[in-house]
């Protein structure tokens, strides 16, 4: 047993090193939202970057691949992951630790990932969470031999890797679906057949327009307090549980058996369900599987379903089209953060296509994926 403080060899720490100005292109800045506790960093997603001139001249210390990078403040505090292989630059909310030769940085990573409350634990902050470097380098760690070290952290990073290729698998299947969406309900060619379009309206026969209210159900989240937090209970749903299409139930809160049975009992999701976001990072969604459930709905989450019972596959494709995130854009509301809800909902109109094209839709689905 030891402490993370005797492990670390360098502590790669920017924070309050704010540059003038960022960039549109350049390094990569690793902040908040791109650690999401997952062990790869996906750089494409960043948002700020730094010029060459900045990274040489003020930036303090370099993160390099390997590194351990741990988010201090704000929302996501406590998240970990490896630095990448690229270059980047870690500068406000964040730090990265290095391991001297009695450690090993993967180790370390999986040690605290799985231990994640070891740090969540150490929050200062009132206003926002907010962990001390001091404090968290006097986590203890048990610890194994270098060896052992290196061979736990190669079995964990071989499951990650093993992840990382059926999410990739499933991306090209999404992306695949998507496609045949496209082809059916914006190109109108159905099986590989164009469909004749009427000369007034631009649609085939017996397709039509129609509000979305006509083809899905939806529900908003009901706005669960702090003060209802529970230590144990039933999970509830909310934005930061959404990543990368699907549902982190690690992450969620709970609130009492009692309250989910009884004042939220309405609010229950359901396997095939689809959740949205509706707040921030507008229109991130994922479908509720068997293994997430039992979980309610919570504020800033929208849950979808098909009105006939039958169409979860039009369903999904029409909620990650361009059309319905162009839709949610340009309806969304507030002016530090948008928002859309019910009401936004209720004025989106859809082309809305014969009922025996949406059981063609949903077999050719089951069929070519």
């Amino acid at each position: 047993m030891t402490t993370l403080g005797d492990v670390v060899d360098t502590i790669i720490d920017n924070r309050g090193r704010n540059p003038d100005s960022y960039s549109i292109s350049g390094i990569p800045v690793i902040d908040n939202v791109l650690i999401t506790g997952e062990r790869r960093i996906d750089l494409d997603q960043a948002k700020r970057f730094i010029d060459e001139s900045t990274y040489s001249s003020f930036i303090r210390k370099y993160n390099q691949e390997g590194d351990v990078l741990i988010t201090l403040v704000g929302n996501g505090y406590g998240n970990i992951a490896l630095s990448p292989k690229e270059r980047s630059v870690i500068i406000q909310n964040t730090i990265g630790l290095r391991c001297n030769d009695i450690s090993n940085n993967s180790f370390i990573f999986y040690y605290l990932s799985l231990n994640k409350k070891l740090i969540t634990d150490l929050n200062i902050g009132a206003a926002q969470p907010s962990v001390k470097v001091g404090d968290l380098l006097s986590i203890n760690v048990l610890l194994p031999p270098i060896s052992e070290q290196r061979a736990i952290a190669a079995v964990l990073s071989s499951l990650d890797d093993k992840i990382e290729l059926l999410r990739e698998q499933n991306k090209t299947l999404e992306a695949t679906a998507q496609a045949i969406f496209k082809e059916w309900f914006v190109n109108f060619a159905v099986n590989g057949k164009k469909l004749k379009g009427n000369s007034k309206t631009g649609l085939p026969e017996g397709w039509r327009m129609g509000k979305l209210t006509e083809m899905f159900d939806f529900m908003e989240g009901p706005g669960i307090r702090n003060w209802q937090y529970t230590e144990s209970g039933r999970r509830f749903m909310n934005i930061r549980l959404i990543q990368n299409g699907d549902i982190d139930i690690k992450k969620a809160n709970f609130i009492s058996l009692e309250e989910a049975e009884t004042t939220y009992k309405h609010f229950h999701l359901h396997e095939k369900d689809m959740v949205v976001s509706t707040s921030g990072t507008l229109g991130r969604s994922a479908i509720v599987r068997k293994e997430h459930l039992p979980i309610i709905l919570n504020t800033s989450v929208i849950r979808f379903r098909p009105i006939d019972e039958l169409s979860y596959g039009f369903m999904y494709q029409f909620l990650n089209s361009p059309f319905f995130q162009n839709e949610l854009e340009s309806l969304a509301s507030g002016s530090v953060q948008l928002n859309f809800g019910p009401i936004h909902l209720k004025q989106i109109e859809m082309v809305i296509p014969p009922d025996e094209v949406l059981k063609m839709f949903e077999s050719t689905l089951k069929t070519r994926l």
